[in-house]
Formats: C-alpha cells, sequence, structure tokens
C-alpha cells in the first residue's frame, strides 16, 4: 500500500473513501467497498474472512514494522502519526490504463484530538490501519494533516481543492452522517452537490446497524472500556487486537511459575478495561497457528505497581520472546483486576484464571 501525508506525492487519478475511520469497522468497511473494483471485491472475499485473523497476513505486518528501521515501537508511532511521505516507504502499485486509484482518505490527528488538545487514543494507529485496509484491496492511504488551515476550508474549497484538483477524484464515498469543512458546516448532501458541478458522483452509504444500534467507532470503545470484548469484535468484524514488543519487566511472573510476556504497545493505541482475558497470541516464532494464552491489563496492585502493563502468559509453552513482536486478540474477558493479600492468594487465582481462559478457547 502506498501511504502518504502528501497531496503531491499520491497517486493520481483516485476513488475516495472520505472519513476518519478508527477502528476500520463493517460500517467503514461498506463505504470503502464502495471505491474497490468487483474484481478486488470477490478476491478479498475469497483469501480474507473479516472474522479471522491470518498469521501470514500478521506476519508481513509485523516484517513491515521491523523493515521500516525502527529499534522501538514508540518511535514508529510517533513518525508516522507526524505524517510519512509517499517516498519513504514502498513503491506504488503500478496501475494499468486509466483505472483510479482506491484511496482512503482519512486525517492526522483526529478532529476531535486537534480541536480539544487532548491526545486520543486510537482504536486503529496509522500502522494497523493501513495493514486493514491492505487486508481490504485498498491501493492508498492519505493522512491529511489536520492543522489550522485545513481546519478553516469551506466545505467548497476542500471539495475543490483536496479532493478535484489535489487528488482527481473520479468517485466519492462516505457515511451518510459524515461532515467536513469549516465548523463541520458541510454534510454529505453538501459534498454531492460541489462534487456533481465538477462531474464526480459521490455515493452516501447509509448508517450499518447492529444488535438494534449503529455501528460506530464510539461505540466499539464503550464495549471494550466495559469488558465486553465479543461486541466489540462484533462490530468490528474482527476481535479487537493489540500489537507490540515483547519487552523486559519484573520477571514475578516466572518467580510463581506462570512467565509472561510484557507487551509494549504504541502510545496511540486504545486500552481496553483493566482485567484479565483469553487471548490468542501470533507472531510466536515457529507457530503457524496461533497460540492460546491468558492475558492481564492492569496496575497489578498485589505488588504495588506504578504503571498500567499488559501481560501475557502463554499456555503450554516455554521460550524466549524478548524483542519480538506479537499480536493479542481478545477472544473473552474472565474477570476485573483485584488485590490479593498474597503472593500465593495471587498464584492460585492466576491457576484459575488459566483454566478458565483454556476451556474458553
Amino acid at each position: 500500500m502506498w501511504i502518504t501525508s502528501s497531496l503531491e506525492a499520491a497517486k493520481a487519478p483516485t476513488n475516495v473513501a472520505l472519513g476518519n475511520f478508527d477502528g476500520v469497522h463493517l460500517g467503514h468497511q461498506q463505504v470503502m467497498a464502495q471505491i474497490l473494483s468487483e474484481t478486488t471485491l470477490d478476491k478479498v472475499t475469497q483469501e480474507n474472512s473479516t472474522l479471522t485473523l491470518c498469521t501470514d497476513s500478521l506476519a508481513a505486518f509485523h516484517d513491515g514494522v521491523l523493515a521500516s528501521g525502527y529499534t522501538q515501537l514508540p518511535a514508529i508511532t510517533s513518525e508516522v502519526s507526524t505524517g510519512l511521505s509517499g517516498s519513504d516507504l514502498v513503491s506504488a502499485p503500478k496501475k494499468e490504463g486509466a483505472s483510479a486509484y482506491s484511496t482512503v482518505v482519512t486525517f492526522s490527528p483526529h478532529p476531535h484530538e486537534y480541536f480539544s488538545g487532548n491526545a486520543r487514543p486510537l482504536l486503529t494507529p496509522v500502522a494497523e490501519k493501513a495493514w486493514q485496509l491492505t487486508k481490504l484491496g485498498v491501493d492508498q492511504l492519505i493522512m491529511l494533516p489536520f492543522n489550522q488551515a485545513l481546519a478553516e476550508l469551506s466545505p467548497q474549497d476542500f471539495v475543490e481543492r483536496i479532493l478535484i484538483q489535489g487528488l482527481q477524484a473520479q468517485r466519492i464515498s462516505v457515511g451518510s452522517d459524515f461532515h467536513f469543512g469549516k465548523g463541520r458546516s458541510g454534510n454529505a448532501e453538501k459534498l454531492v452537490e460541489i462534487a456533481a458541478a465538477h462531474g464526480v458522483p459521490v455515493v452516501q452509504v447509509p448508517l450499518k446497524h447492529a444488535q438494534g444500534d449503529r455501528i460506530s467507532s464510539s461505540r466499539i470503545r464503550a464495549a471494550l472500556q466495559s469488558g465486553e470484548p465479543t461486541v466489540a469484535a462484533q462490530l468490528l468484524g474482527r476481535p479487537y487486537t493489540l500489537t507490540g514488543r515483547v519487552v523486559k519487566g519484573q520477571q514475578l511472573g516466572r518467580t510463581i511459575g506462570f512467565p509472561t510476556a510484557n507487551l509494549q504497545l504504541p502510545s496511540k493505541k486504545f486500552l481496553p478495561c483493566t482485567g484479565v482475558y483469553s487471548v490468542r497470541i501470533y507472531g510466536v516464532d515457529g507457530n503457524t497457528s496461533p497460540l492460546k494464552g491468558v492475558m492481564n491489563i492492569g496496575y497489578r496492585p498485589t505488588v504495588n505497581g506504578q504503571a498500567i502493563s499488559i501481560e501475557i502468559h502463554i499456555l503450554n509453552w516455554g521460550g524466549d520472546l524478548y524483542g519480538k513482536m506479537l499480536t493479542v486478540s481478545l477472544e473473552g474477558f474472565v474477570r476485573p483486576e483485584q488485590k490479593f493479600e498474597s503472593l500465593e492468594a495471587l498464584k492460585s487465582q492466576i491457576a484459575k484464571d488459566r483454566d478458565i481462559a483454556a476451556a474458553s478457547l
């Protein structure tokens, strides 16, 4: 996939799906489907079920992160979030004839973060979003820098300068609730009107619903904060995942018979509520299938932990994972985090957590 924050480096002409798309959930995928060719959609449907995670795809994702030349995951996040130019990444896909590049246009930082001044953790930080879009068959991701100049553009100027002139858009797809331009004064109907003057069709995609309510990034966040990863998975079309590098921790788990891998995540990644989860682990060397495990997200109150940590215990496995990239999918919520009176009590509970996780996976 070609990734850029520069209109000059973008590949044109384009078919554009426009939005924030944090999560790349089932509603977002419905918007993006409008810019993909039937051949691409058929191929994605045949090769990649969104309800499952593909080991090969994740291995390629991990390799791409490591091959980017950075040695620490936080550095990757920091660099990407400011916008990499296309020349820093792989060569653009070659197109024959006048076919358009399927292009997702989004914003960095998220407009809510820009206007509020508060950091906004993301369901899909940039590297993860790019991986999901690649799985869907999207050719290009453009991360428009959201700054004062962009925020001040009128709806007319945004469409004409960014989409028509800059990206040579031939087709545009948005959700029916999309707003844009200064003060969010433009909506999907206004986009249709402006684009029509340039002969560019706009598809307004109806909101997708599940379990009696619309699918949204906010709803997914709420499910994760409530300890409902299975609900989040139903809205995403796949399990929620955490991807990071294994780093050294206090190694307390080894002393009580439950060695754990300490996962360091991108600083922008949205964390679910603290507690214990049943998980599947991808990226362990020599394993073509995911391994089963139990994961704790929390502050480790029993040992007076001061900072939040993500610790994974892999069932029936032993080895050295330091420095490795892993992806963990949240399969179920076991229990909230709690403080125990002693390490023996903690050890006893971890054994129960392990058995519960093993039985559910």
